[in-house]
């Protein structure tokens, strides 16, 4: 077998770009060109066309009751009404029939329908108010009393009413407080000529100014003893005495404020 004899510049592949490749192709576009432009140049300025064809009129068709045609499809038409298709046409000879006016009553003007009653309310499951809605009261007229007077009371014990009617002075008592003092009471000592000899503070009122007031009051205090008995006159009579206050207590004057020195 023999081998040919190759070298090595036959083994080594060209890659150089053919040269008339990119000529050829813009021949081909280049005449394809020319062509289109003559084609045109021919068929649409040294040929024109002759006859333009214009779009073809609407047209507009009337059926009118004037021709046979018209009235035969007219006929057809409200042969083949639907609306008249499906209603009951009465016979041209027959009578039509009539019904009667019949007043329409009620049952309910008849029969009285029995009423149900109400279910229970449910209770109510929120916290009651504590001032519900309600009607407004009117305004009670406030009506002014006048404050009723009590007089103060002076009360003797009975071993000292027993020696007569006791003649007592002018009362005037003034407290030294706004509140109202309590009942103050006394022992005391008449000797035979009526007259006050000893007294003494055993129950105080609360106000020593009225303790004060009212021991001096009753240190005036006469007891007019009509035929007196010798042991009264030779001996003192001790009793007790209650002074009640009332509410006829002159009021506190308020003290004087010192004057400043300017």
């Amino acid at each position: 077998m023999n081998v040919p004899d190759t070298t090595a510049d036959d083994l080594i592949f060209g890659w150089e770009r053919p040269g008339r490749g990119k000529w050829i192709i813009a021949g081909f576009l280049f005449g394809s060109l020319v062509v289109h432009a003559l084609g045109f140049y021919l068929f649409q300025i040294v040929y024109p066309p002759a006859v333009a064809l214009l779009p073809p009129p609407g047209r507009v068709s009337l059926i009118a009751p004037t021709t046979d045609e018209g009235r035969l499809l007219l006929g057809w038409m409200d042969a083949e009404d639907p609306a008249l298709a499906s209603t009951t046409q009465p016979l041209p000879s027959g009578k039509s029939l009539a019904l009667p006016t019949i007043q329409h009553a009620p049952s309910y003007l008849t029969r009285e329908p029995a009423l149900k009653e109400l279910p229970p309310a449910p209770p109510p499951l929120r916290i009651p108010s504590a001032r519900p809605p309600a009607p407004v009261e009117p305004a009670a007229i406030r009506v002014e009393t006048a404050a009723k007077i009590a007089p103060t009371v002076i009360r003797f014990s009975p071993e000292l009413e027993a020696l007569g009617s006791a003649q007592v002075p002018e009362m005037k008592f003034s407290a030294s407080s706004q509140e109202s003092p309590q009942a103050a009471q006394f022992r005391i000592a008449v000797n035979g000529n009526g007259e006050i000899r000893h007294c003494f503070l055993q129950n105080s009122s609360g106000d020593a100014a009225l303790d004060e007031q009212a021991r001096k009051y009753l240190a005036l205090t006469r007891f007019s003893i009509l035929n007196p008995p010798s042991s009264i006159l030779a001996s003192l009579t001790w009793g007790s005495v209650t002074v009640a206050w009332g509410n006829d207590l002159a009021p506190s004057s308020p003290p004087n404020p010192s004057p400043t020195a300017p």
